[in-house]
């Protein structure tokens, strides 16, 4: 990630926090999305116990990379340069993802990826790299395998994950290629005492940051086993107030004090304040499945298909007018990174914290 590719980023975002403002006060819409994400398959190789992806008998049909390729072009016909960030199931056990990537590199598309880190293997990691992508986040719950390896379902995953990295920052020294590499763990029962230990461990195994997620309720684990409890949440906050000291000495943490300590509030399922309200998100972000259906926000309905139509018409289609203006009234406290809306000031303060630790392995 350069200091000049993020300039660009910005300034998208800056113009479209005027736009933002101007519809929340007039109506009019002139706001165009600066933030996608991309589900490229449901399909996974792990079991992970907060998950419903792998338990699916059937899954929806994916579009191919060639189809995602006239997707990418559509958006950035709308919209100009843009960043998107791929994720699943595992976006690499789908067949030609890695030639995506290049894709977006040859296209001046800034793409990132989630992924479980499972497939980080030498050639893998070669070819990804080559890609450059704009960043590399990677999900790791726990700095001990035992736990991350329950908690994912497949039996020495961390130590992939960390010869993975490994493998990134050799293969990044040998080209020549800077990118950020960012541990999301998922905040849940099994390892929210020990997140300080995971952002001690995220920095000393190279990692460019970390950004914290708090768990959703989706399966039947993550109501029996996973969910931190009324009794926790006060060591929790505990937990929290230690990881903002942590933040402001200068560990890479990308969460702002302000989510970190309305986690929880998430685990209350509390809805959220006049004061983060109204939710922006879709006026900023454009959601695509696997097979091209578009939305604003996933708590909603579809507003389109990529297959069937442009990408401006999607944003400007009636059904997308229509669900943006029941986003404003919403009141779910989104803390998820992908859901949550984020502010000006706290992306530029992501960027920042991007930048600094960059920085500071160079050195």
């Amino acid at each position: 990630m350069k200091l000049g590719e993020l300039a660009v980023v910005g300034l998208k975002h800056t113009r479209n926090a005027v736009a933002e403002t101007l519809y929340l006060k007039s109506g009019i819409d002139i706001t165009r999305p600066v933030t996608f994400h991309a589900l490229v398959n449901e399909r996974c190789n792990c079991k992970c116990r907060h998950c419903e992806y792998w338990r699916q008998e059937e899954y929806i049909p994916e579009m191919t990379v060639e189809e995602w390729k006239k997707t990418l072009l559509s958006i950035r016909e709308f919209t100009g340069p843009f960043a998107i960030n791929f994720s699943g199931g595992e976006p690499f056990i789908k067949k030609g993802f890695i030639e995506l990537l290049q894709f977006c590199r040859a296209e001046n598309i800034h793409a990132g990826v989630t992924t479980n880190g499972a497939l980080l293997n030498e050639r893998n990691v070669s070819a990804i790299v080559a890609a450059k992508p704009f960043n590399l986040n990677i999900s790791c719950d726990s700095h001990e395998a035992a736990v991350h390896d329950y908690i994912r379902g497949m039996n020495g995953l961390f130590s992939k994950i960390t010869r993975g990295m490994a493998l990134l920052q050799e293969e990044q020294a040998k080209q020549g290629v800077v990118f950020p590499v960012i541990i999301k763990p998922t905040v849940m029962s099994l390892n929210f005492r020990s997140l300080p230990d995971i952002i001690d461990w995220a920095v000393k195994t190279g990692a460019t940051a970390v950004n914290f997620q708090p768990l959703g309720r989706w399966t039947p684990e993550t109501y029996d086993e996973l969910w931190i409890e009324e009794k926790d949440i006060p060591e929790l906050d505990s937990v929290m107030e230690t990881v903002i000291a942590m933040k402001r000495n200068g560990a890479p943490v990308m969460n702002s004090e302000e989510v970190l300590r309305l986690m929880s509030a998430s685990f209350r399922e509390e809805k959220a304040s006049p004061e983060n309200l109204p939710c922006r998100i879709a006026l900023q972000e454009l959601y695509i499945r696997p097979d091209g259906e578009a939305k604003l926000c996933f708590h909603f309905p579809s507003v389109g298909n990529t297959q069937k139509q442009s990408a401006k018409e999607i944003w400007t289609g009636e059904q997308a007018q229509k669900i943006r203006k029941a986003t404003l009234t919403c009141d779910k406290l989104c803390l998820l990174t992908c859901l949550s809306h984020k502010s000006l000031i706290h992306k530029v303060n992501q960027a920042v914290t991007i930048l600094r630790r960059q920085r500071k392995k160079k050195s």
